[in-house]
């Protein structure tokens, strides 16, 4: 558990395309030091709020801070520096190695070449996601979840104190859905703060400490993990029926037909 100082604060936040609303009158805290996932349907805003809170669109209502630092206030490599960023697609082209990948994370500290500092920080990230053994594989020839704890790798040598990630498990098998959940869990629990989007509610109940659930571009609850949901309020936000299957101390949910 982190401190108390929210890593990321939303108020009033409105955003449209093209005068379509997507978000609408958002305020929301994101705790230090937890993992808050973020649940709703798609369509429903996740992404596009995901991409503010990196600084990627701008918006004309509404005022967002990052580790208490208004959002605009930050140059490109400074934010780079606070907040790493995981995107829900990535297209690899060229077959770079893995190490190499990974040390494109430390483009906001390299002015020409990376010091041996910056190799250093990749090997260790490498190390920290568990593929070192992959440093000198090219990029494009492995698999997909073998792809995304690269990514992870890269994301953690930036050294940022704020990880979001938009669906990271969202192409992975079972195995490595598992594998990704568990090292996300493992990283904030080394004090590190992460906001996901996830698809599936019972991961994100399952590994989740905080969840803000989103309907049509509005909050409709901040929950902690004590009581994350009632099948009846999920089924109002994802418009489907659902059963609740006891498993120990907790249910999961399943949808019905």
């Amino acid at each position: 558990m982190g401190d108390l100082t929210p890593a990321i604060q939303v108020e009033n936040l409105s955003f449209a395309y093209e005068e379509r609303p997507i978000l609408n009158d958002i305020s929301l805290e994101i705790p230090a030091g937890q993992f808050t996932v973020l649940l709703g349907k798609n369509g429903s805003g996740k992404s596009t709020l995901m991409r503010i809170l990196c600084g990627f669109l701008d918006f004309e209502r509404g005022k967002v801070h990052i580790m208490g630092e208004e959002i605009r206030s930050f140059s490109s490599r400074q934010r780079a520096r606070v907040l790493g960023f995981l995107p829900q697609h990535h297209r690899p082209v060229f077959p770079f190695s893995v190490q190499d990948v990974v040390l494109t994370g430390r483009a906001s500290y390299v002015t020409y070449v990376p010091k041996q500092e910056d190799v250093e920080i990749s090997i260790a990230a490498l190390e920290r996601v568990g593929i070192i053994h992959l440093k000198e594989r090219p990029f494009t020839e492995l698999s997909g979840g073998e792809q995304q704890l690269v990514r992870i790798a890269q994301v953690l040598a930036q050294q940022p104190r704020l990880i979001l990630l938009d669906e990271p498990s969202s192409h992975l098998d079972f195995l490595n859905q598992a594998h990704l959940l568990r090292l996300i869990r493992e990283l904030v629990d080394a004090d590190l703060t992460v906001l996901a989007v996830l698809h599936d509610p019972n991961s994100a109940f399952l590994y989740g400490d905080h969840f803000i659930f989103l309907k049509d571009g509005a909050v409709e609850r901040l929950s902690a993990a004590e009581r994350p949901w009632d099948r009846d309020f999920l089924e109002r936000i994802y418009d489907t029926k659902m059963d609740s299957i006891p498993y120990g101390d907790r249910a999961f949910v399943v949808t019905k037909g």
